[in-house]
């Protein structure tokens, strides 16, 4: 073979092996291309075949199942808001005042003057099913009746004087007296505490007690009156009154103390120069708003028993939150069930979410009352 020819056939062997290794990396190009875009061609995905569109995923409803309260504004579950509350009378007394269990459950809690310089207050509770104790329990006075009826709740209480009996007749107020049949259904006496500061109750019992005399467990609708609306969130209030410290002198013996927390944006009360502390739950009292309502009070009788002008009335107040303070008014009606509480404008007021504290207070000890930055 000549040099020529040898020449020859490395050139074409030259060629083949070329020609194979570019073919073998185009075939291992091509493979990739498929694995990687799911096409053959170096062509871009959306030329060929539409792109789903993702699904967007729905927002969960934080708030499912649930409805705003209208004791406290906050979100409770409709089973909750359609329950029938629950109205106790608490003994406040100094001796009963360190022994207070189930008050920090409390919605709204009012306080007034029974007799003698001494304040009652009433626990309202939207849901009282779970609370494990409450008291102690002591005796009813009229007013109370009517601030138990606006609430469309079981007036408890164990004792009562007659003027308390003849509103309850008049209002027909379901109560669940402790003088009564249902009494050692509802009520116990602790022997740990002198009597009579020592009797006490629960959730449990009170439902109980309430379902025994057939007594109505759910709400009535249009049952409660209007009181007040609530903001959606948390509000600062248009004021340049300042409401840090609040000291409501009831009388010589009894001084409620209302102290904010900026921290908490809350009041935690106090009387008798302490903490008023629910000793079952080992809290101390506190409130998001707090309402003054001034009243045309007096003796109704020599024994000292109180009275106020609350049937078919209006009158002044104050509105406190956030630290801040603002001037109010209420009207009153007995017909109808209807009490409400009203801005400066005369719309209803509008309160913050949250737990509320009423003083029912004198009118005549107006100035004596504290409000300070």
């Amino acid at each position: 073979m000549t040099q020529k020819q040898k020449q020859i056939i490395y050139g074409v062997v030259a060629l083949a092996i070329v020609s194979a290794f570019a073919f073998g990396s185009f075939l291992v190009y091509r493979q990739r291309e498929a694995d990687g875009n799911g096409t053959a061609d170096n062509v871009s995905p959306s030329a060929t075949e539409a792109v789903p569109t993702p699904t967007p995923v729905p927002t969960a409803d934080p708030h499912q199942g649930q409805v705003r309260s209208s004791m406290t504004g906050k979100w409770v579950d409709e089973k909750v808001e359609n329950k029938r509350a629950f109205a106790v009378m608490i003994n406040n007394i100094g001796y009963a005042f360190k022994h207070q269990e189930g008050t920090s459950k409390a919605d709204i809690i009012y306080e007034a003057l029974a007799e003698g310089g001494i304040t009652r207050m009433m626990a309202v509770y939207q849901d009282v099913s779970k609370v494990k104790k409450i008291g102690s329990v002591r005796s009813a006075r009229h007013y109370y009746v009517q601030f138990a009826t606006e609430w469309d709740a079981v007036f408890c209480h164990f004792g009562h004087t007659k003027y308390a009996v003849s509103k309850m007749d008049k209002l027909k107020t379901e109560n669940l007296s402790g003088l009564s049949g249902i009494g050692p259904v509802v009520y116990a006496r602790t022997s740990a505490l002198a009597a009579p500061h020592n009797v006490f109750t629960t959730g449990a019992k009170l439902r109980k007690g309430a379902k025994k005399l057939g007594y109505s467990l759910k709400k009535k609708e249009g049952g409660r009156a209007e009181h007040f609306t609530f903001y959606e969130k948390d509000t600062d209030l248009v004021s340049k009154k300042k409401a840090k410290n609040i000291t409501i002198p009831f009388s010589n013996y009894s001084t409620c103390q209302m102290k904010y927390n900026a921290k908490k944006k809350t009041y935690f009360k106090y009387e008798y120069g302490q903490k008023q502390m629910d000793q079952c739950y080992k809290k101390q009292l506190s409130f998001k708003n707090v309402i003054i309502q001034m009243v045309d009070e007096s003796n109704i009788d020599r024994n000292g028993y109180q009275t106020m002008k609350l049937t078919n009335h209006s009158g002044e107040g104050y509105y406190c939150s956030n630290g801040k303070q603002t001037a109010i008014t209420w009207e009153r009606r007995e017909k109808g069930n209807t009490m409400v509480y009203k801005d400066a404008a005369g719309n209803v007021l509008t309160i913050n979410p949250g737990k509320t504290y009423i003083a029912v207070y004198p009118k005549s000890r107006k100035k004596l009352i504290q409000v300070k930055g």
